[in-house]
């Protein structure tokens, strides 16, 4: 291995290399004055020339400002976001995360605009970017600067792309909405008011709930009992059918549409529309920002504002409208308040001099302000460097490797301290290597507007690709004579030896040379560096012999577990936006190319594995930080699915957040293209999910997770995934993540997750509370039976006592020693408690003994009695555990209270119903409601009556302690 370049060669190097010659040789530049020259930015995509090289000092530099940014999180000040990265609406109507910074003092101009009768004030240097409609139709976008603007013109607009179209509003989502809007707190949970005609079309939506008339007028319906958080907004980041649910009984409570379509929302509280406006933002549905209005305070009291937003009609969905007069106006109105874009009334200077901000944005270097206007970069991506850099950066080069290119060019010849003149490398190798095969490329692509490659052409024009495509693509094609290849680059002077050892000929048994490729549709593969270092090639006609995809053989300059196809065309565009998109075929990349998805890169002819992270490091590395993204797209089917678990345990050496996109109708991406256009495949990599979530829930998926049995093997099965996860700090929140999708409880969770990583206690996964949580209160969503808290937890096998922690199985326990010991004051109501609500089988196979001698109510107190169920058990077991409850002391202090028992036995009913209810809500997290609907309906009305029983189960153990 050669060693460092001599310091003086890179010195002599630099010298030689006029930076205006090697930037214009991949920048057109123009003088600008003072011996300058500007140009197109080649590090992001821009229209205004921004992009300066100053010959004299050898440098070149790119500097391509205040008001409300659309975030994920809601509008925010841009100056609150500066020296931040935050999520952001980008051209292309995707979230994108980026940063903000501030660019100094600058003067500023004031643009005024208009939309529906509203005034809106913007300040902006006078070379910042907007975008304005433009054409026939005002369909197309054109760039401009501030000073340019003139009144009249509109500003392009960007909304988020729509996620309700074919979304079935969720039924809790509903209720939640409904609630927030027309409801109450009462005690520990909340209760809905229904008044009138119109709003009795709203029962429906509380199935089993208990009822009641209002006192206040005959019309008025109570629905009580409740969730207390439904008085609360939800959770953001709730799913999109019970967000749209939500909206949709907001709407049915606090809204109405008009006579002439308009849809508004109304609230007291500007913080609730700021809420709907940001939950709006994420569904992909339009607002037109919140407005107020007095109203006369109550009893001639002080007034008040009334806030409201519209919603834009076209966006939403008939599903929306819970009320039939709303749905029939929404049906039959002229869809009032259209109009989506601003109109600019005046732009001037203003005396105004202050610190501006801007994003620094990829998709488009453009992002979204507040009330949806687009708007461009002013500064770009504040590049800078001499000569090597520019080769490095935009070449993807090493150090040294852009001080070998540049040498090269200028004729310096290398020393390297530590091994000798650069001959050792065997450079004249490579590049006579390099050189043939660049020759055997052109040779294949003039090849193919022959006559001969009609299969080639047809084969690809079946895919959707052109003359155009085939161009920009270099794709080829390798004649059916034996060596017309290999005559042809014998002819242009390379050597047999050379042919062979690069891999473009090969030696037939006959002795002569012959072409590797015949007959063959061919792709050139490319190294980081842009150069020809082998061929994939495809079979065009079923019957010919070899295999239907064959490469280039290993070589000096061709390993393949070190090649991705298409990363010189990528490599820019994946260092810009750190994210790669790995795809399976050639095909494939050509398509997300095509399609806007410039970072796509396939694998040649070998699984992707440890030698191609390293390539994509190189590319992901920002200031030795490796932060990127890769993202796999796999088919959905079985093979796919364990494609993606292979990149799963490759993905433990990256140190990047790494994603899967899995077509919803297993298509890969050039047949995607093809059936659904371009947007589908750009769709496609947006919807992505993290590798790790996507594995999980293909494993949970061969599991019965309505089981306990199920959800302890998933749980078993799920856990060393969890623990092999390369950032410790993900761990404890995928282990929150597979707790809620096995509607389990936390702990046992974490510690199944830490024993599979040899870990001790809750290093790293944060506090665990207990299994059964404070007293009286049941889980929201996720928890987990207690049944699998015992399972993890058992009592000895002759029932033992449990550990004092497991707050459960004392109760049960407690329960059955009442059963023993006190047989009349337990009396029916320990009978009325069945034996699932036991979690261990030994108090199980005892409830079962108690039942088969008539019951607690049957017996009496004393040695006979515990005879009796003694005999009674079925085995060993049974029987030393019912003499250990014969013996063991009761909780309870002095004299036996029968409101002890009473509490005990309600405690017991209390612990299984709210079992029931975690169970249930488990299943109902695991419906999707959309293709469910009427098992969603039924669960969620299982869960409102259960919710039901419990907060009378827990009154009356209030009651009995009272």
């Amino acid at each position: 291995m050669a060693g460092r370049i001599r310091d003086s060669d890179i010195a002599l190097v630099r010298e030689r290399s006029q930076i205006v010659d090697v930037v214009g040789e991949r920048v057109t530049l123009r003088p600008a004055g003072g011996g300058t020259f500007k140009g197109l930015c080649p590090f992001h995509d821009e229209k205004t020339p921004s992009f300066n090289v100053n010959p004299a000092k050898g440098v070149y530099y790119c500097l391509a400002g205040e008001t409300e940014v659309l975030t994920w999180d809601g509008p925010r000040p841009i100056r609150d976001l500066a020296g931040g990265t935050h999520r952001i609406l980008t051209a292309s109507a995707h979230w994108q995360d980026a940063p903000f910074y501030s660019f100094g003092v600058q003067p500023l101009w004031r643009i005024v605009a208009t939309r529906n009768g509203r005034r809106k004030e913007l300040f902006a240097t006078a070379e910042h970017r907007w975008f304005v409609r433009s054409g026939a139709k005002l369909q197309g976008r054109r760039e401009i600067v501030t000073s340019d603007l003139k009144p009249g013109q509109r500003l392009s607009y960007t909304y988020p792309r729509s996620r309700v179209q074919n979304t079935t509003p969720s039924p809790f989502g509903v209720a939640h909405g409904i609630t927030f809007g027309d409801g109450t707190l009462n005690g520990t949970g909340s209760m809905a008011l229904l008044v009138g005609d119109k709003d009795a079309q709203l029962r429906k939506w509380f199935p089993l709930s208990f009822t009641s008339q209002a006192s206040a007028r005959d019309d008025a319906i109570l629905v009580h009992h409740l969730p207390k958080f439904f008085k609360r907004l939800p959770d953001l980041d709730e799913s999109v059918p019970y967000l749209y649910g939500w909206l949709a009984g907001y709407l049915a409570a606090d809204g109405h549409v008009a006579a002439d379509g308009s849809v508004v929302l109304h609230a007291a509280r500007r913080e609730d529309l700021e809420f709907v406006r940001t939950l709006c933002t994420r569904l992909g549905i339009a607002t037109y920002g919140i407005t107020s209005q007095s109203r006369e305070g109550f009893n001639e009291g002080e007034p008040t504002d009334l806030y409201r937003i519209h919603l834009v009609n076209d966006d939403l969905t008939e599903d929306l409208f819970l009320i039939q007069e709303h749905r029939d106006r929404f049906r039959s109105a002229q869809k009032a308040y259209s109009r989506r874009g601003w109109v600019v009334e005046s732009v001037e200077p203003t005396d105004r001099v202050e610190e501006v901000f801007c994003a620094v944005v990829e998709d488009g270097h453009a992002f979204v302000l507040e009330d949806n206007i687009l708007t461009g970069n002013c500064y770009g991506c504040a590049e800078g460097g001499d000569v090597l850099s520019f080769v490095m950066k935009t070449e993807m080069l090493s150090f040294a490797e852009a001080v070998e290119r540049l040498a090269g060019r200028v004729g310096v010849q290398l020393t390297y301290t530590e091994a000798g003149p650069a001959p050792v490398r065997n450079t004249g190798q490579r590049q006579r290597l390099i050189a043939a095969h660049t020759a055997a490329a052109e040779f294949y692509a003039e090849q193919l507007t022959t006559r001969d490659a009609l299969p080639a052409r047809e084969f690809l024009a079946a895919r959707g690709f052109g003359p155009d495509a085939a161009t920009r693509f270099d794709c080829g094609f390798a004649p059916m004579g034996w060596d017309v290849l290999t005559k042809h680059l014998r002819g242009r002077g390379f050597t047999n030896d050379e042919l062979v050892t690069g891999g473009i000929s090969k030696q037939a048994r006959s002795g002569s040379l012959i072409d590797r490729f015949r007959g063959r549709l061919v792709w050139p593969i490319r190294d980081l560096g842009g150069e020809v270092i082998g061929f994939g090639a495809r079979r065009l006609l079923d019957g010919d012999d070899g295999p239907k995809y064959l490469n280039t053989p290993e070589s000096p300059i061709y390993k393949k577990s070190h090649v991705l196809y298409g990363v010189a065309a990528a490599k820019k565009d994946i260092a810009k936006q750190q994210r790669a998109v790995v795809v399976e075929g050639y095909t494939d990349v050509m398509a997300c190319h095509l399609a806007g998805v410039v970072t796509a890169v396939a694998t040649c002819g070998t699984a992707f594995g440890a030698d191609h992270i390293q390539v994509l490091r190189r590319l992901l590395m920002d200031q030795d930080e490796f932060r990127g993204e890769v993202i796999f797209t796999f088919d959905g089917d079985a093979a796919g699915q364990k494609a993606a678990v292979r990149a799963f345990e490759d993905d433990q050496r990256f140190v990047a957040q790494t994603f899967i996109a899995v077509s919803p109708q297993n298509m890969d991406p050039c047949e995607l293209r093809l059936a659904h256009g371009d947007s589908a495949v750009k769709d496609l990599v947006a919807r992505r999910e993290p590798l790790v979530a996507f594995v999980l829930r293909t494993l949970l998926a061969k599991y019965d997770l309505d089981t306990v049995e199920g959800r302890v093997a998933a749980l078993r099965a799920a856990a060393p995934l969890v623990a092999r996860i390369k950032d410790r700090a993900m761990r404890p929140e995928y282990a929150r993540k597979l707790a809620g999708d096995l509607g389990m409880d936390l702990e046992p969770v974490l510690k199944a997750v830490n024993e599979a990583a040899g870990t001790t206690g809750r290093r790293g996964g944060g506090p665990a509370r207990p299994a059964s949580g404070p007293r009286g209160a049941a889980p929201r969503q996720g928890g987990a039976p207690e049944a699998e808290a015992a399972a993890a937890a058992p009592v000895s096998p002759a029932g033992g006592r449990p550990d004092p922690a497991d707050r459960a199985l004392l109760v049960e326990r407690e329960a059955l020693k009442l059963a023993v010991q006190e047989p009349v004051l337990a009396g029916p109501m320990f009978d009325a408690v069945g034996e699932d609500a036991y979690t261990h089988p030994a108090y199980r196979a005892v409830r079962r003994a108690v039942a088969a001698c008539g019951g607690a109510a049957a017996g009496t107190s004393g040695p006979e009695w515990v005879q009796v169920l003694t005999d009674a058990c079925d085995d060993l077991v049974g029987r030393a555990l019912v003499t250990e409850l014969a013996v063991e002391r009761l909780f309870n202090d002095g004299e036996l209270d029968p409101r002890y028992v009473t509490a005990q036995l309600y405690e017991l009913q209390k612990l299984a119903v709210t079992r029931q209810v975690v169970a249930l809500k488990s299943r109902l997290q695991r419906v999707n409601p959309v293709e469910s609907v009427d098992e969603h309906m039924r669960l969620f009305g299982e869960l409102v009556a259960l919710e039901q029983y419990l907060r009378g189960l827990r009154d009356q153990l209030s009651a009995g302690l009272g």
